[in-house]
């Protein structure tokens, strides 16, 4: 694919609603990835809680967050795009704002009342109703407003945007924390979701259907459909295989932040939280239109193993500079999967489910960051804080990750080669 081309395609294949909705999903990254960045550390720091309790509430979070697109993508077939989107930052607007209101003075007596493990499940369930709102809805729209011929091109846009909310999100978190205090970052991200309510209600629009889109089913026909998607066996595999990428991504934001801190003796841990997202916004279109050659599945095995290998960087030397190294040879693998991904299973949907569809690819998501908020406490404890052996932790994450490619591997040869 040559600059001109691509540069061509940028300009004349997409509906104004795809700029729209990526826009959108760019300001609300620099509202998640702010407060992701700093979410484990605020709850074992000032929010109170112990690094292990930090670490699965995080991963609870994230769990709820990741599968409920798998129901949130029904809402999106049937309600349509903008109202679903308008209601995720009504939620996002309320959640973020009380998970701050645990670390501020006045809150106090109001998670005392509650309870104090209560009140904070309660209120990141909340706002993982309105992430998972997005999630669907953002992807989706980029399908329905993409030619056919760009479509990976839309998906490779849309991913470095996201990461450019990634990479620019932990910064602004950095800044907030240093100036005002680290609850203030979720009072921050609760502030831009409530402008992000009022753009979407004024700029963004329905996407158009499709010519030959079925009509739309009553909300219970809806359901049974999504019951179908789980009997999908091929596909199901696909997405439980892939959650091991997941499980590796999320350590850079559960157990990262403590080796940072703690062995690196780097107190400004959102900078190094964020190198993954800056090498993502320079490799991510180049690396897929070199992609372009292989099919899905084969980038998306070889995005597995230089991720996977990424992690035995971090073991040659506990330094900072080693610590960017792996988090940009990490990129360079999240960069050549992740496009094909979504492009994967946007094939794999009937017109008139899209949004369900979409909604399940973010169920590895979910197994992934569960998983990894779990084991991402064990492994600061364990490795950190006991045996003082953090090459551990980094090897343990570079087994699961080539597990993983071993997975897809098999599932190439078995399950797509061999059934088509």
């Amino acid at each position: 694919m040559s600059i001109a081309k691509t540069i061509s395609d940028i300009r004349t294949g997409f509906l104004p609603t795809f700029w729209v909705a990526n826009v959108i999903e760019l300001f609300e990254r620099f509202a998640f990835y702010g407060s992701k960045a700093v979410l484990t550390v605020y709850l074992a720091t000032k929010a109170g809680f112990d690094v292990q309790t930090a670490g699965t509430m995080a991963g609870t979070f994230s769990l709820f967050l990741w599968s409920f697109p798998v129901i949130a993508g029904v809402f999106v077939d049937r309600y349509g795009f903008k109202r679903t989107l308008a209601a995720c930052f009504a939620f996002f607007t309320i959640g973020y704002f009380l998970i701050g209101l645990a670390g501020l003075e006045y809150g106090q007596t109001i998670t005392a009342a509650i309870g104090k493990t209560t009140y904070m499940y309660v209120v990141l369930i909340l706002t993982a109703i309105g992430g998972s709102l997005i999630k669907p809805c953002i992807v989706g729209t980029v399908a329905k407003t993409s030619n056919p011929g760009v479509q990976s091109l839309g998906y490779s846009i849309y991913y470095t945007l996201v990461n450019l909310g990634g990479a620019i999100g932990p910064i602004l978190a950095l800044q907030v924390r240093e100036g005002l205090g680290i609850e203030y970052v979720l009072i921050m991200s609760s502030f831009t979701s409530l402008l992000l309510f009022a753009g979407t209600l004024f700029f963004y629009k329905e996407p158009p259907k499709a010519v030959d889109e079925k009509p739309q089913s009553s909300l219970g026909k809806v359901f049974r459909d999504m019951l179908t998607v789980f009997k999908n066996a091929k596909f199901m595999l696909f997405l439980v295989i892939f959650s091991g990428f997941w499980i590796m991504f999320w350590q850079i934001f559960y157990s990262f932040p403590f080796y940072i801190t703690e062995v690196l003796k780097f107190p400004q841990f959102e900078i190094l939280e964020s190198v993954d997202a800056w090498a993502i916004i320079l490799f991510s279109v180049p690396l897929t239109a070199l992609a372009m050659r292989f099919s899905p599945i084969t980038a998306m095995t070889i995005g597995f193993l230089i991720a996977s290998s990424s992690w035995l960087l971090m073991v040659a030397a506990p330094t900072v500079t080693m610590a960017v190294l792996a988090m940009i040879l990490f990129a360079v693998g999240e960069s050549i999967q992740a496009p094909r991904f979504y492009e994967y299973v946007a094939s794999l949907a009937p017109k008139e489910q899209v949004g369900t569809y979409m909604g399940f690819a973010f169920l590895p998501i979910a197994i992934g960051s569960f998983v990894a908020g779990v084991l991402s406490g064990w492994l600061v404890e364990t490795y950190l804080r006991q045996s003082m052996n953090p090459n551990m932790m980094w090897f343990t994450l570079a087994a699961i990750g080539f597990a993983s490619t071993i997975l897809m591997l098999l599932y190439n040869v078995f399950m797509v080669q061999r059934k088509g």
